[in-house]
């Protein structure tokens, strides 16, 4: 019994398409490649999965495609950017975009605002030269893209590219022009700015405080607001924890500025770091370019990068200084009741 990267190898080669790490974990499982006692063995796998991606970058032998989905190295065209992504002329090449990109442009082309099955965007799609994926089944990838990012959009209040109708059918949100999703997504990016602007005017004690609670949101533990403690500048500590297993030490130096960040403060962050650290720059504002080319610096520590946007949209997706109403709203059903 090999390792469990090993398993997951060669569940993702048998499976010839990207695969979620929780069903990466159930077939490692049920074809009893790799036994653990532990309670959340897919926790595990993804953790460990995320972190070759991380250290190996373009040697890692996993691609992510999608949040929490992941492929073997060369059986996709068109991974997501980040580590262990293949380079911008590895993949000029191929000229493809991604699946749910890929879907827009089939429905704009031949939807005539009118929804189209999830098959046949995948069939399009591919005979455009839009994807390319050496997967069995490409159409449930597809599908299962379009599922994850109007899942994430509306958690973080964002208004989605895509409606879901039954049996299949897929369609654009925006052939609705100004109908109620229209409404509702001009609601949310007026709730988003505003609640932009109130974090931009916050004290720096409050600010650093909402910072310490989002980073315990989205999975930081012994986090430590540390404030104007003279250490270099860095003003929240805390460890992300993967799945219970990986465990990162993160210094973070927050900035509620309205001006770019520039390179000097990624190495100002970058020298405050202590033995075993990582560090991260959270902003209201944005980087440089010069900022993101010195945070992603092969031969130094990598400092993480997050923007005001990036900011606005975390606590969004967490309900940190926002509020949420539920309405239900009813319509008119396909004829057959069944599902696809």
């Amino acid at each position: 019994m090999g390792t469990v990267l090993n398993a997951a190898i060669k569940i993702l080669s048998q499976a010839g398409e990207p695969l979620h790490y929780r069903e990466i974990t159930r077939r490692v499982l049920n074809a009893g490649l790799w036994r653990t006692s532990g309670k959340t063995p897919w926790a595990t796998l993804g953790a460990q999965i995320t972190t070759e991606i991380k250290r190996r970058q373009s040697e890692s032998r996993f691609v992510r495609v999608a949040r929490g989905t992941f492929a073997l190295r060369g059986s996709v065209a068109h991974p997501v950017s980040g580590p262990g992504a293949p380079t911008p002329a590895a993949t000029a090449k191929a000229k493809t975009v991604s699946f749910t990109d890929a879907a827009e442009m089939v429905l704009t082309r031949f939807g005539k605002r009118r929804p189209m099955h999830y098959r046949e965007i995948t069939r399009k799609a591919i005979e455009l030269g839009l994807i390319s994926t050496g997967g069995r089944t490409p159409e449930a990838t597809m599908y299962a893209q379009l599922f994850q990012e109007n899942r994430r959009r509306t958690r973080r209040g964002e208004r989605t590219r895509f409606e879901r109708y039954g049996k299949g059918m897929v369609g654009l949100s925006k052939w609705h022009g100004e109908g109620l999703a229209y409404q509702i997504d001009r609601h949310n990016r007026e709730v988003r700015k505003k609640l932009h602007e109130r974090v931009r005017d916050m004290e720096p004690d409050d600010f650093e405080g909402l910072v310490g609670r989002m980073l315990a949101e989205i999975g930081f533990a012994d986090v430590a607001v540390t404030g104007r403690s003279g250490d270099g500048g860095i003003d929240v500590r805390g460890t992300l924890v993967v799945g219970e297993v990986i465990r990162t030490r993160m210094a973070v130096q927050v900035k509620r500025w309205k001006q770019n960040v520039q390179a000097p403060v990624v190495q100002q962050v970058r020298g405050s770091l202590g033995a075993h650290e990582q560090g991260l720059i959270i902003t209201t504002s944005d980087f440089s370019k010069g900022a993101r080319q010195e945070a992603e610096r092969a031969d130094a520590v990598p400092v993480a990068l997050m923007n005001g946007q990036q900011l606005v949209s975390l606590l969004t997706e967490h309900s940190i200084g926002i509020r949420r109403t539920a309405h239900e709203l009813i319509e008119l059903g396909e004829k057959d009741v069944d599902d696809e």
